[in-house]
């Protein structure tokens, strides 16, 4: 009951997908009508062609008439070019409507991947996610360029063969198709297996893609620890499980051409020996059983191709199946349809019986509640897990607080679009990605229409602008791999990217904490000038960075345990005096 239940799923799921395929072709539907058109005329073409072979055969052996014979072989070379013609034509046609459809898919896979939340990215591998994008999308391409002519040119000459053996000799006919239920329960056998591993074998390949990612992107860590053996032992372990899935998939899928050549011989030889009887007894000519063997073979060979085409449509929806589930998830902006847009934001923020959890067991945050004023500086300390990045985390809306709520110029935060309550935020995190393009870029793209000028202003006000003239092509120079550049020089990029924004709010989560001690001081040094009537928010590790806030909120295990300026905190000698006098016997010790 539960293996059926389970199966019919199964199959609800694949129709479900095909139809969401077709939703992609339909859009070149008229195209796809005069394709299919040219494949019944090619099938009617092939179809014909035995038939003035066995005319030809019967005409020459049994009435010796060479002209005539002459005029069927010239017959045959026509039919034979028209069909060359069909086929290029529909293959073309099939060709440009396929990689058009998979155009659109990977657009809009690409287009939904940017409108998720942060919390997706954070949930799943980037290598299983490009899997998806590359491999799974590839799958649906390749099916779509043969299988679906295929599966239609196989299905029309099934059909076709049958009649016009039934029409030439209903008894060698019932001869040819006695291999058909043979046939349909050993393709049924093979085929209930070939989709359960191709499914197998496209998950284990985005999760070995995955690993392939990560481990490349950690080389330095692997290096440091000295785990390459460990990550070799557990490449090998996920490979083996990929190739294992694979070898399950090909080997039954193997079965079906050595299947297909034992029942095509022994269906030829049932025909020549019920054939030649036949003829004998003048029920039959040479030329019937040369047109038999013929339509025997063109039986066959589609039988031969479903087969084939049915696992590759298989592995084809298996990998649908995985890009629609990506498309299928719900995108950050759904709940916006009553949020506004707005020019500018004071900068005041307030903060009310917030609570929120990663997990959903264990809160993070619990009842937050505090207030900043326009432009004024607030720091955020505590240990480890404290929930100091959270609390930014929801300010940018990368995440939903459970209860309470967050206000912005007395707005609710909910009310304000993401995309625009985000263009009044500016942002530098620990660890800044830079992109692989120039300095320049880099730097443009905390404003896309800056200009030149204003970049380097930027730049200079970042400190930032003397190592990026030190490169030969300046901001010019293009980072990458090959690029030497420090992590100091990295987050300098990053902080310039942040002051071309010019943000009413400004989140700083450990943004110099990689830096050494001088380059810090020149950031400092920029970031007051930044900072001025600016609302800020800024984590930190070193205390002594945040000595002049307006307020720290000192936090430990999600909740508010102090708050108050520098001096006031220290008088009262609680949490926040313990971690600020440890610190500075660490830093003189």
């Amino acid at each position: 009951m539960f293996n059926n239940r389970n199966k019919k799923e199964q199959q609800n799921g694949w129709r479900t997908t095909i139809w969401k395929i077709w939703g992609y072709m339909r859009v070149y539907r008229v195209r796809f009508m005069i394709t299919l058109f040219t494949v019944i005329l090619s099938s009617i073409l092939a179809l014909m062609a035995p038939y003035f072979l066995g005319v030809a055969v019967d005409e020459l052996i049994v009435k010796a008439d060479v002209e005539k014979t002459l005029y069927f072989i010239g017959l045959l070379v026509i039919i034979y070019v028209l069909q060359m013609i069909t086929l290029v034509l529909q293959n073309n046609w099939m060709i440009d409507i396929s990689q058009k459809t998979v155009f659109q898919m990977r657009n809009d896979l690409f287009f939904h991947l940017q409108n998720l939340p942060l919390a997706f990215f954070q949930e799943r591998q980037q290598g299983e996610l490009m899997s998806r994008m590359t491999n799974d999308i590839e799958n649906v391409s390749r099916t779509l360029n043969s299988a679906v002519l295929q599966i239609a040119t196989s299905s029309l000459m099934i059909v076709g063969t049958i009649g016009m053996m039934l029409w030439l000799s209903p008894l060698m006919t019932l001869v040819t198709l006695m291999i058909v239920p043979f046939l349909f329960f050993g393709l049924r056998w093979i085929t209930k297996r070939t989709g359960r591993y191709f499914k197998e074998q496209q998950k284990h390949l985005g999760e070995l893609n995955g690993f392939v990612e990560e481990s490349l992107s950690g080389q330095q860590l692997i290096k440091m620890y000295s785990k390459e053996e460990e990550m070799k032992a557990t490449f090998q372990e996920r490979n083996e499980e990929y190739r294992q899935a694979g070898f399950w998939a090909q080997t039954y899928t193997g079965f079906i051409p050595k299947l297909m050549n034992m029942l095509n011989n022994v269906s030829f030889a049932a025909i020549v020996g019920v054939g030649g009887i036949l003829a004998i007894n003048g029920y039959v000519t040479i030329g019937v059983i040369v047109t038999f063997t013929a339509y025997a073979r063109q039986f066959t060979r589609p039988l031969n191709d479903l087969a084939n085409q049915l696992n590759m449509v298989l592995s084809a929806v298996a990998g649908a199946e995985r890009v629609f589930a990506i498309m299928e998830e719900p995108i950050e902006n759904r709940d916006e349809e009553h949020a506004k847009k707005y020019a500018t934001l004071q900068g005041n923020v307030k903060f009310e019986n917030v609570t929120f959890s990663y997990e959903g067991d264990q809160s993070t945050l619990k009842n937050i509640s505090f207030e900043v004023n326009e432009g004024d500086t607030i720091a955020l300390v505590g240990p480890t897990g404290a929930g100091k990045s959270t609390i930014l985390n929801i300010l940018a809306r990368f995440y939903e607080p459970e209860h309470g709520q967050v206000w912005v110029d007395d707005i609710a935060l909910t009310k304000i679009k993401r995309a625009s309550l985000r263009e009044h935020l500016g942002l530098v995190l620990q660890d800044s990605f830079l992109f692989e393009t120039t300095i320049m870029e880099n730097i443009r793209y905390g404003n896309l229409g800056a200009t030149d000028e204003e970049v380097i202003i930027a730049a200079k006000r970042a400190n930032a602008h003397e190592f990026i003239m030190a490169f030969q092509d300046g901001y010019h120079t293009i980072l990458s791999e090959k690029t030497t550049i420090s992590f100091g020089q990295r987050q300098l990029i990053a902080i310039a990217r942040a002051f071309l924004k010019e943000p009413s709010l400004l989140l700083l989560d450990e943004a110099t904490s990689s830096i050494d001690t001088i380059t810090e001081l020149k950031i400092n040094d920029a970031l007051s000038t930044l900072m001025n009537n600016r609302t800020t928010f800024v984590i930190a590790h070193r205390l002594n960075t945040i000595l002049n806030a307006d307020n720290i909120l000192v936090l430990n295990n999600g909740e508010i345990i102090e708050q108050g300026k520098h001096e006031e905190l220290l008088e009262r000698n609680g949490f926040y005096a313990k971690l600020y006098y440890q610190q500075r016997l660490t830093e003189t010790g």
